[in-house]
């Protein structure tokens, strides 16, 4: 089975569900500059009832290191993921603070983007998404997965940026990845998942290496 990361949870309902189809990691944006952004205490409930069946991702846009701390050590997160501007040295500390998994996300325009992306090579994941200006992610746009043959890192790699069951498939069979991300191609509404499109997005990654 492909790992799924099931990212922008608001509800509980929608981690049930998540969980139920298999989900490898949820992930709550605890950034208020995002339309999915997650109430706390609901992340926290949400945590405490599925910590031992999936990874628990708090998401950030140029955190500090006392807020990430904060978070992780109030709702229980397993991982964080951090976008913005934070370097290598950020990322090890939130590691050695924290203890968690950390997930560094990358906006993927050009080869350039690809080529920084190298220099974080002590996190846990490297997460590509599309670049899209003014936007940390969430876009629901894809990018030039032929990119990821410049990448240098043996770093993990999470693939993110526009998935939905029509074209998942063709990533995980193109780029082989360590899991996949999904927030938007699985929405009725930002925030809020569409049951339906959930399920159909679960049966395509996992029948993508199928033979």
């Amino acid at each position: 089975m492909t790992r799924v990361k099931v990212c922008g949870i608001t509800r509980s309902e929608d981690a049930e569900l998540a969980v139920e189809l298999g989900a490898w990691a949820l992930g709550f944006i605890l950034w208020d500059g995002s339309p999915r952004a997650a109430d706390p205490g609901v992340v926290a409930g949400i945590v405490a009832r599925h910590r031992r069946k999936v990874e628990t991702v708090g998401v950030f846009v140029d955190p500090t290191l006392d807020e990430v701390a904060s978070a992780v050590t109030g709702i229980g997160l397993s991982a964080v993921q951090l976008h913005g501007d934070v370097g290598p040295s950020f990322c090890t500390e939130v590691h050695r603070r924290t203890g968690v998994a950390v997930i560094r996300a990358f906006r993927i325009g050009d080869s350039a983007d690809v080529q920084d992306a190298d220099r974080y090579r002590f996190v846990d994941f490297h997460l590509f998404d599309a670049r899209v200006e003014g936007l940390e992610g969430g876009s629901g746009q894809t990018w030039d997965w032929a990119l990821v043959r410049r990448r240098q890192a043996k770093v993990p790699l999470i693939l993110s940026g526009g998935l939905t069951a029509h074209n998942v498939a063709d990533g995980v069979r193109e780029l082989e990845p360590f899991a996949v991300d999904v927030a938007s191609g699985t929405e009725a509404a930002p925030g809020i998942k569409d049951p339906e499109k959930l399920r159909a997005f679960f049966d395509a990654a996992n029948g993508a290496l199928v033979q």
